[in-house]
């Protein structure tokens, strides 16, 4: 519907944004760090640099938390490394990390900026992917450990708690991230995910016992998934796709229980998971506080009967491609949406759907912890990055944002991927998402100087006027 008004952001909206730990942080083998599997990945994409450097905010968090109260962040989400807090997964805590994560989370309520903490980010120490990873149940056992030295420490700080990243994307595109081997099986693939959600459930239900005054939720990415056409078959096979993208992860997170349809699919192909006695009672009891939800696209697909193909989608799209599966959906291309510089389709419209179709079935506040467009910045001789394409990419998806909140969808805050560059899960630092531009390069850690992007100052003045700045806004680099 087309609106003559729309309502405006909430006071207290959290304008955020967001980093993971093995991207950013570097210091990879420091203060007692243990190592992750992507650590160790050697077939990284050619000509882009591994993560053992990122951009350096181990280091320089108090810089770049400056920086972020500079823009006027009202929240940062951040992830914990589980491998600095407890190296191995499973044994000696180390106290270096714990005073680490103090430090940042003081430094951010210094500066009131409400720290949003991510448990788990893609970053499964190296120790437990070798006994077996999160297809044995005690990396699930460890995982609540481990989350229970984190309510332990920090529980008091941090007000907004996120279990795990992107489980769907684990699950589905995990190889192409890098966290699980290429042989991983899907039967395999379930009983991981299965585990995680037993854990992310025990989590739950300790962080309410232990801080019944903070609040926690999952954070999957969610995508909704639109029929190729009106053809009947088009629109059956985006339902089977929706269903096992997304309402499976969010059914399993929010009520505790499998998505019907997502369960007859894998009946159908005999890779449903092990469920142990009591499994389900231990999901019905975890009671999220609200979903957060990683958002960057929608996905389209078609009929897919057998021996027609499962997708005419070019690979090119990294892990937002649709892969399709014949006998229930076929990936294929949106004619009518715009790409971005990596085959990732732009779709700001369709956010406004994600948002209403989310609340739609949950009636949970939302908050976006992932959005943002991946680009080839430039650094001119003049220390400026002049990236008016990412000021037009947020403006649209937020200009949907209001149009959802105003749909009557309760929105809670916005953490658009990402805060400063850090090293891209397939394109390196070339791949750049930040508000905050970094002088290194793939293989050259160059100064590590920051830089302020014109995206710096848009989003700067939106949070300070709490609304979109005008079309014809423009830098006037007054604050550096």
């Amino acid at each position: 519907m087309y609106r003559k008004e729309l309502k405006a952001f909430p006071d207290g909206f959290l304008w955020s944004a967001s980093t993971s730990a093995y991207q950013v942080e570097g210091a990879w083998d420091e203060e007692g760090r243990g190592p992750i599997a992507i650590d160790l990945k050697e077939d990284l994409p050619e000509g882009t640099s591994d993560y053992k450097h990122g951009v350096d905010h181990y280091h320089r968090f108090k810089e770049d938390i400056a920086l972020m109260a500079e823009m006027g962040f009202r929240a940062y989400r951040f992830s914990i490394a589980w491998s600095r807090i407890v190296p191995d997964g499973d044994g000696e805590i180390n106290q270096a990390a714990i005073d680490h994560y103090h430090e940042v989370i003081d430094e951010l309520r210094k500066h009131n900026i409400e720290p949003i903490v991510t448990m788990f980010h893609f970053d499964t120490p190296a120790a437990l992917e070798a006994k077996g990873g999160w297809a044995q149940r005690e990396t699930a056992d460890a995982f609540v450990r481990y989350s229970e030295i984190l309510f332990k420490e920090y529980g008091e700080k941090v007000k907004y708690w996120l279990t795990i990243n992107e489980q769907n994307m684990m699950i589905l595109h995990g190889p192409t991230i890098g966290v699980f081997p290429a042989d991983t099986t899907e039967q395999q693939l379930n009983q991981y995910n299965h585990n995680m959600f037993v854990a992310q459930a025990k989590t739950m239900a300790m962080l309410h016992e232990m801080h019944p005054q903070a609040k926690i939720g999952p954070a999957p990415n969610i995508a909704y998934v639109y029929p190729a056409s009106s053809k009947p078959e088009d629109v059956i096979a985006a339902d089977n796709y929706n269903a096992v993208r997304n309402w499976l992860y969010l059914d399993l997170a929010v009520r505790g229980e499998y998505n019907s349809l997502a369960w007859s699919i894998m009946e159908e192909k005999g890779t449903t998971p092990e469920i142990a006695d009591g499994d389900m009672e231990i999901l019905k009891s975890a009671k999220p506080d609200f979903i957060a939800f990683n958002y960057y696209n929608t996905a389209t697909v078609a009929d897919a009967p057998f021996g027609g193909g499962a997708s005419e989608r070019s690979e090119a799209a990294d892990q937002q491609i649709s892969e399709g599966e014949e006998g229930i959906y076929k990936a294929v291309s949106n004619p009518n949406l715009g790409m971005t510089e990596f085959g990732w389709e732009i779709d700001p419209v369709g956010m406004r759907m994600t948002y209403r179709a989310i609340w739609d079935r949950y009636h949970l506040p939302l908050i976006v912890t992932e959005n943002g467009l991946g680009a080839f910045d430039k650094l001119t001789d003049d220390g400026r990055v002049h990236d008016d394409y990412r000021i037009d990419y947020l403006r649209q998806h937020l200009e949907q944002t209001q149009e959802a909140i105003s749909d009557g969808v309760d929105v809670l805050g916005y953490s658009p991927w990402s805060a400063i560059d850090l090293i891209s899960t397939h394109q390196g630092i070339a791949k750049r998402y930040g508000f905050i531009y970094v002088d290194r390069d793939e293989f050259d850690l160059k100064t590590l100087d920051r830089y302020r992007k014109d995206s710096f100052f848009w989003y700067q003045e939106l949070i300070k006027t709490n609304k979109l700045p005008a079309k014809d806004w423009k830098p006037t680099y007054s604050q550096n």
